[in-house]
């Protein structure tokens, strides 16, 4: 599990840090803006495609974790995937995405406005 910082977009440009994936990778609340969240820019390479989901920290009445619907990247495509507010966790700080399918080939840049 990696601990990733998204990158500010400047008016002077700003050149992209891509990150590999792991199985399961975080990425600070410091990072995902209130009233906006942070934008997640995945890639896939060209044979591969990549599954990723947005883990939700929040806990059904009988604490059960909430349902979460994975996003889809085909291979040679590029999604972007919306980091919300609502992804971190208050007992640690951090938000949790998932990687699945094979990840060679595939990277991932966090974006934060």
């Amino acid at each position: 599990m990696a601990l990733n910082a998204a990158q500010s977009v400047l008016l002077t440009g700003t050149t992209p840090a891509p990150f590999t994936p792991t199985a399961s990778d975080t990425i600070s609340g410091n990072d995902i803006i209130p009233g906006g969240g942070c934008v997640m820019r995945v890639v896939t390479g060209g044979t591969n495609a990549a599954s990723v989901s947005v883990l939700d920290p929040n806990l059904t009445a009988q604490g059960n974790a909430g349902t979460v619907t994975p996003v889809t990247v085909p291979t040679s495509s590029v999604r972007y995937i919306l980091i919300p507010v609502s992804a971190v966790n208050p007992a640690t700080g951090v938000a949790t995405v998932t990687f699945g399918g094979t990840l060679t080939g595939t990277t991932y840049d966090l974006i934060k406005f």
